[in-house]
């Protein structure tokens, strides 16, 4: 095969990966396709400083030597973390397996790519948040203003759920069911794969006052739940405007309650709400089944918070013995990048 027919195949390859294949077949995330992009631009960076031309670009560049040279260019040069890498690595592991499925000539590209091992990494101990700090954070939004009423229904969802941020704000109105004998949404994690979350009297209440003033009287039911308000089309909300909003938060609540961390995130919450559940006796198998965790290796993390620093159990922020519960909610007011199509 001539070299030039080679880099158009493996350029449109690229293209239907990232455009076709991955956001259809792969993740209904926009976040893990972005992933994937970023991984193939980084690649193909890393090539156009090997020297590699558009006219030059062939299978061989997606061998194992290449590819364990990019790993140490991200390593040495980009300074990124062994955990970073491998996410790479991964990312980088299923482009290569569709490439397979698409010419079995380039399958041997991925067997390869399997032999390469991926770069040890410090056990990470998760930190989570005390009852008290979890409650402070949850004082801070002004219910006066309706972004804090939305801050306030986010947050007791976020929590409430243990749901990652991405999974809450990519759920629209028909993943709720408020109506149910037992109020439930419906998440949906990695690879789209759903679970469900059972939801508290409080928490029910205030998404019920959250969709009247935000969503109307008859609320349309692919709508984001959590929308921008910036703009006409109601898109889904960025994960860096939340992250300023909590930060903001955690902020002005840390100096009402030291146990709330200054650079507070949402991942926080889920970290909490893990290691409340294993205080509160819930078994890791169950824990891991809530947390949508594909393996229990990787719910014995939270397992830290709870054994090492005592953290004091948090079981809800109210009690759902209680049958009379008011409701809170108010309504008032020329390169080998640019010839593939990636952009850096």
């Amino acid at each position: 095969m001539k070299k030039t027919n080679d880099a158009v195949k493996l350029s449109r390859y690229m293209s239907e990966f990232i455009y076709d294949y991955a956001p259809n077949f792969l993740t209904y995330s926009h976040h893990t396709v972005k992933a994937y992009v970023d991984t193939l631009t980084l690649y193909v960076t890393f090539l156009e400083k090997e020297g590699v031309a558009p006219n030059d670009f062939t299978r061989k560049h997606f061998e194992r030597g290449y590819i364990e040279r990019w790993l140490l260019w991200l390593s040495k040069d980009r300074n990124c973390c062994p955990d970073t890498c491998n996410v790479r690595l991964g990312s980088l592991r299923v482009f290569l397996e569709y490439l397979g499925t698409r010419d079995v000539a380039l399958l041997y590209l991925y067997q390869e790519a399997k032999m390469i091992k991926r770069l040890k990494c410090v056990k990470k101990k998760a930190h989570g948040l005390t009852r008290e700090a979890v409650t402070a954070i949850m004082n801070e939004p002004d219910l006066k203003t309706k972004t804090g009423r939305r801050d306030l229904t986010l947050l007791m969802l976020l929590y409430g759920t243990a749901a990652r941020l991405g999974e809450i704000l990519s759920l629209r109105v028909e993943n709720l069911h408020l109506n149910a004998q037992k109020p439930y949404v419906n998440l949906y994690g990695k690879g789209g794969k759903m679970r469900t979350a059972y939801l508290l009297p409080r928490i029910t209440s205030n998404l019920m006052g959250y969709l009247q003033e935000f969503h109307g009287r008859e609320p349309y039911p692919d709508a984001y739940l959590f929308y921008s308000r910036v703009g006409e089309d109601r898109g889904m909300l960025t994960e860096t405007a939340i992250d300023k909003r909590i930060k903001k938060y955690a902020k002005s609540a840390h100096e009402k309650c030291l146990d709330v961390p200054v650079n507070t995130h949402a991942h926080q919450f889920r970290h909490a709400k893990a290691s409340h559940w294993l205080e509160d006796g819930i078994n890791v198998a169950q824990v891991s089944f809530l947390l949508g965790h594909e393996s229990l290796e990787t719910t014995m993390k939270y397992l830290d918070i709870t054994s090492e620093d005592k953290i004091d159990a948090l079981v809800t922020l109210e009690s759902e013995k209680g049958r009379n519960i008011p409701k809170k909610w108010k309504t008032t007011d020329g390169t080998l990048l640019d010839f593939i199509g990636l952009r850096r």
